[in-house]
């Protein structure tokens, strides 16, 4: 059964400031009675690939689009319980080391540190605020992940699954929830980690891991799993519904290297270079990801007989893993599944304002989340003001349909068009609002975008927007294809259409736009479709090599100017480099 809102009197209800822990993409929420108001991850304002401190500028952006100051906040909410965490990590550091070695000595350290530092989270929250008179409420990492899931989606009643790496010393959890609380069932330990082995994998592999696992998610697509057994046995399957990692694989049971029996397994020795091992990469990356889907699904299916589960929702940065989402889908038993489009540890800050709201003040569950749009916003007058303070000549449409029809002119004469449009997207994906697109059927617009924009491998795929209703005409796809968490399939009346864009297996990324969420994209779609094959976009992000996604005029402008993007749209406004 899905859950529908409750009516109820918040005319008193104050604010929740939610904010993440001080680790990889921390961010900042702000949470009232008509739901997510604002959310901004803190890299993206200060135009870093990612951030690991306190998120203060994201909190000082969701007061200001608010319009309000730290008297209006209620509760702040901060996903991170760091003297739990420090407590597992220890016990974990002892129990898997006989004698305090140096590898062992150094993980405490480090530990220490990281707890050090989000117990001055809230310290440096309160002293932003000038302790003006609200509660300060501390959650679990995973807890968090959780709610991000579970108080996003349309289910009253779901099982609830998260995996990363680790956060506050777990890898992992299972929960259920109902109406609108949530309770834990079972807890991950680190090491036992799938998220932490895709990092090291990423590693070993030779790509930067904590940033570009996506990249051995889509070479797996180009290699057969002639290792899946070494994962399978390195993960140990699933003991009583939770992972559990065969320490014998690592040459130090919480390090970061792979041991002697790895390296034999895989018919490969310690000193070949990188070169040797990226011959048989995608055959690694195939193994894993294979590996990755057949546990999850065991252990998934494990849990919804248990407790009688129709629908799953999904959270932590192991299900930014889209082809593992897939996977879940085809393959388990459950009637529906929601995956939280900010999986990783931004979206934390999100579960840990939903959890003050709802277990801490009880107040009744909200509408579903239908968008991401939570970012910055800014007016014709803001966008006018930075054009001018460049110097850049721009045209101003008045009209929707006038803007539509230009854009449409540029992407049939094989343009891309920067496309930026009201707020920012909260989360790694661009969903039609910080985007580039172009004509799928444009010469050469796969090597124009990775050669001479993206700059990036060309066996990373591109998403193809696509109209909500015009959709299954052409492709299957879920409902996760609105947020761009899942995989589509082509149907044969598409198959010749969009050949260049299908991924083995005949799969394909899409970015499903409903006119209720976005219909601004959605009209240039429509557009588009008059004149072309088919309403097809293809839709990447809009950002320079390195860089988050833009945010503000003046970084659209910079990005604009310092890449082989063609056009750009930005609101109202076109700037155009013929």
């Amino acid at each position: 059964m899905l859950y529908r809102k409750e009516k109820g009197d918040f005319r008193n209800a104050g604010y929740i400031v939610g904010v993440s822990a001080p680790r990889l993409d921390a961010a900042a929420a702000l949470l009232n009675q008509s739901g997510i108001e604002a959310a901004i991850e803190e890299s993206k304002l200060l135009r870093l690939r990612t951030y690991n401190g306190v998120p203060q500028t994201a909190i000082r952006l969701c007061l200001h689009q608010a319009r309000i100051d730290w008297h209006d906040v209620e509760v702040i909410a901060i996903a991170s319980r760091p003297v739990r965490s420090w407590l597992r990590q220890a016990w974990a550091q002892t129990a898997s080391n006989t004698f305090l070695d140096r590898p062992h000595t150094y993980c405490l350290t480090e530990v220490i540190g990281d707890s050090a530092r989000e117990l001055n989270v809230s310290r440096i929250v309160q002293k932003m605020s000038g302790n003006s008179g609200h509660r300060t409420i501390a959650f679990d990492h995973h807890l968090c992940h959780a709610a991000s899931a579970f108080y996003a989606s349309p289910f009253e009643r779901a099982l609830i699954v998260t995996m990363d790496e680790q956060g506050d010393g777990l890898s992992g959890a299972v929960a259920v929830g109902e109406g609108n609380r949530i309770q834990v069932l079972k807890s991950m330990s680190f090491p036992h980690s799938m998220g932490w082995v895709y990092s090291q994998i990423t590693d070993f592999l030779g790509f930067t891991s904590h940033g570009e696992e996506h990249k051995v998610q889509w070479l797996s697509l180009y290699g057969e799993p002639v290792f899946q057994d070494v994962f399978q046995d390195m993960f140990c399957g699933s003991l009583k519904g939770i992972l559990r990692l065969n320490l014998s694989y690592f040459k130090h049971r919480l390090g970061d290297q792979f041991s002697d029996k790895f390296y034999q397994r895989l018919g490969l020795s310690r000193e070949k270079r990188i070169e040797t091992r990226q011959e048989i990469a995608p055959h690694i990356a195939s193994s894993l990801q294979h590996a990755c889907g057949v546990l999850l699904t065991e252990l998934l299916e494990y849990w919804r007989h248990r407790q009688n589960a129709s629908y799953l929702c999904l959270g932590g940065g192991l299900f930014l893993n889209a082809l593992l989402v897939a996977s879940i889908e085809k393959n388990t038993g459950f009637r529906d599944i929601f995956v939280q489009p900010a999986a990783g540890n931004a979206g934390c800050a999100l579960g840990a304002a939903w959890l003050a709201w709802h277990q801490v003040l009880g107040r009744a569950r909200q509408e579903p989340v239908s968008h991401m749009y939570w970012g910055p916003r800014y007016t014709p007058d803001q966008v006018k003001e930075v054009l001018d303070n460049c110097k850049a000549p721009y045209r101003w449409f008045t009209t929707e349909a006038e803007r539509n029809q230009e854009t449409v002119l540029l992407l049939e004469a094989g343009k891309t068009v920067a496309w930026c449009q009201g707020a920012a997207e909260f989360g790694p994906r661009a969903l039609g609002n910080r985007s580039l697109l172009a004509s799928p059927w444009a010469p050469y617009v796969k090597d124009n975008l990775n050669d001479y924009i993206k700059h990036r491998k060309s066996f990373l795929p591109f998403a193809l927007a696509v109209p909500e209703e015009d959709c299954p005409r052409y492709f299957d796809c879920s409902a996760l294809g609105k947020f761009m968490t899942s995989m589509g399939w082509t149907k044969p009346a598409a198959q010749d259409l969009v050949r260049d864009f299908v991924l083995p297996g005949n799969c394909i990324r899409l970015h499903v736009v409903s006119r209720q969420s976005n219909p601004i994209l959605w009209g240039l779609l429509k557009k588009f479709g008059q004149r072309a094959p088919a309403p097809f976009l293809v839709n990447t992000s809009f950002n320079l090599f390195g860089e988050p996604l833009v945010i503000s005029p003046r970084d659209a402008v910079r990005s604009f100017f310092c890449s082989g993007v063609d056009a750009m749209l930005i609101d109202g406004f076109l700037l155009s480099k013929s």
